[in-house]
């Protein structure tokens, strides 16, 4: 499917079994460089399955996943149902349904590249309160560095689909700088690695939107390249998670 907001809804199920959580270093960060503390409370914007709404909620914040897919929502509803300060709603980046200036940190993880920047970035100033913060961040996998990475990688560009139009790095700082204005932005990285067996590996491929569902020479591709790679059963992904974050000016 080529809507953004539609093309995730028949691989929630490999999304929330192999893709990649959050470092728990980026909550130190924020909490060294913005003042992060469990009183916030964060809007996680295209919120997906949850994955980052859970780093925050760690953190004891107040945390509303905003996500326009429903099959992603029910998943993160089911699986962050037992946080009491977790909320769930229907809305998108462009128009989030939260009030104005409620939001002390707004997030897009895994998420900025799909949204309509200009628009995102008039929806985020309204609901972040005055001097509020917001977040992108983005687990970047490393593309090569050993040959099973580099196996990988030969692997997406030979099956993928939209692969090179849709990935993330397709977003530039300077789109980056226009979202958050005049105040500019900070960054940083973390790098952390996952470590992946058979079943975890294959559905981290299917997780992505790019790949097709139903491609047995893929497959086939895929466990060729895991046999050759594995150790003890494990291969392992590496991953840099950079974030980039200030006020909405």
């Amino acid at each position: 499917m080529s809507d953004s907001k539609e093309r995730f809804s028949s691989r929630v199920d490999a999304y929330v079994k192999a893709r990649p959580r959050y470092p728990r270093q980026i909550l130190d960060h924020l909490k060294g460089r913005i003042g992060l503390d469990p009183s916030w409370t964060i809007a996680d914007v295209g919120s997906g399955t949850g994955i980052s709404c859970a780093l925050f909620l760690a953190n004891g914040n107040t945390v509303i996943g905003v996500e326009p897919n429903r099959e992603m929502r029910s998943a993160a509803e089911q699986s962050l149902g037992s946080f009491e300060k977790f909320k769930s709603v229907e809305g998108s980046a462009e128009a989030t349904t939260l009030a104005d200036a409620s939001i002390d940190l707004a997030v897009a993880a895994q998420a900025f590249h799909w949204f309509d920047i200009a628009s995102a970035r008039r929806e985020f100033w309204r609901i972040v309160r005055p001097r509020g913060y917001a977040l992108l961040m983005w687990n970047d996998r490393k593309l090569c560095g050993s040959p099973f990475l580099e196996d990988y990688e030969r692997l997406l560009l030979e099956f993928g689909t939209d692969y090179l139009k849709v990935r993330h790095n397709n977003v530039d700082e300077g789109a980056i700088g226009r979202f958050f204005g005049a105040g500019g932005f900070q960054s940083a990285g973390f790098e952390h690695e996952q470590r992946l067996d058979w079943e975890v590996l294959e559905a981290r491929l299917l997780s992505s939107s790019y790949v097709p569902q139903d491609n047995p020479k893929m497959i086939q591709r895929l466990r060729e390249i895991f046999d050759r790679h594995n150790g003890n059963g494990i291969v392992t992904i590496v991953y840099n998670t950079t974030l980039f974050y200030g006020h909405m000016t």
